[in-house]
């Protein structure tokens, strides 16, 4: 088992009596399925439906003083806590950006589990979340049976796993979570009461209107830079995100990288060839069947 502290990971607390039907009426999955132990993968939207930031969250224990807890980017988080305040009005909730971070442990079971530990809600091979203060890092790594890696080699795994990075793989206040992939991470719950951005994710939802998507990549031995346009032919069909070791994440129009593999047209980013790791997910539709 390996674990890596994440230095651009930042933890924001939410508490108070109304803390968790406060945050219900906020973001994109539902707080009351949370609960210790557990974590959820979610977002807080602008009134038109793109991803201010995303986040996973989980449920603090009594013994730790209860409240939530919201793992985010750590540029961010102060961004976060603000705007969570605005959002309170009368509310008898408490919002702070705390001094925790986060270690990300994956590849095997931990021998421990640690308070304040969850397993990773989008994808069960990225692990398990522990938030902590950096200086313990070596001691929970120790405890949970992990070797300590660098940060890189988690975003390595991330990346295998095409499991999007926000300001890298996506931009923050230019994308909605159709197009990252939320609905799929199961960061989006359909059935859940509103939230702010709802009525625009559900109409992407139900009408299968979501072109853009996150796509896993396969390169060769260079990677291209962060943003570069990925091109069919002499046309752009998307923009690259992040890469290591042979993969990356590209977002793409799934139509227009439809119509060049019908075509036979190679994939460029940057000058360099790409393809899909996933041909066929272009092609599923994005409108879910209905019972």
């Amino acid at each position: 088992m390996k674990s890596a502290f994440l230095p651009d990971r930042g933890v924001v607390k939410v508490a108070g009596e109304d803390a968790r039907n406060f945050l219900n009426g906020l973001i994109t999955t539902d707080v009351d399925r949370l609960k210790p132990g557990l974590g959820r993968f979610g977002a807080l939207l602008t009134p038109q439906g793109k991803i201010i930031v995303d986040f996973l969250i989980t449920e603090v224990p009594a013994g730790h003083g209860g409240g939530f807890l919201i793992d985010c980017p750590k540029p961010l988080a102060e961004g976060l806590a603000t705007k969570l305040k605005f959002y309170k009005l009368r509310a008898k909730v408490t919002v702070e950006n705390l001094d925790l971070g986060v270690l990300a442990a994956w590849g095997g079971q931990p021998a421990a589990q640690p308070d304040l530990a969850f397993a990773d809600p989008r994808n069960a091979e990225l692990g398990i979340r522990i938030l902590i203060p950096e200086d313990l890092k070596q001691k929970l790594s120790d405890l949970i049976g992990a070797e300590l890696v660098d940060a890189a080699d988690y975003e390595a795994h991330r990346i295998a796993l095409g499991v999007p990075r926000g300001g890298l793989d996506f931009m923050y206040s230019d994308a909605f979570p159709h197009e990252t992939n939320m609905d799929r991470l199961a960061g989006v719950d359909f059935d859940k009461g509103c939230y702010v951005g709802q009525e625009v994710v559900s109409r992407m939802q139900h009408r299968g209107t979501a072109r853009t998507r996150s796509v896993k990549v396969l390169l060769d031995n260079l990677s291209p830079e962060v943003g570069v346009s990925v091109m069919a032919g002499d046309k752009q069909v998307g923009t690259m995100g992040s890469s290591a070791q042979g993969k990356g994440i590209a977002l793409v129009r799934i139509d227009r990288v439809a119509d060049a593999l019908d075509a036979g047209q190679p994939l460029t980013a940057g000058g360099l060839p790409l393809t899909l790791a996933e041909p066929e997910i272009v092609r599923i539709p994005t409108k879910q069947p209905t019972a």
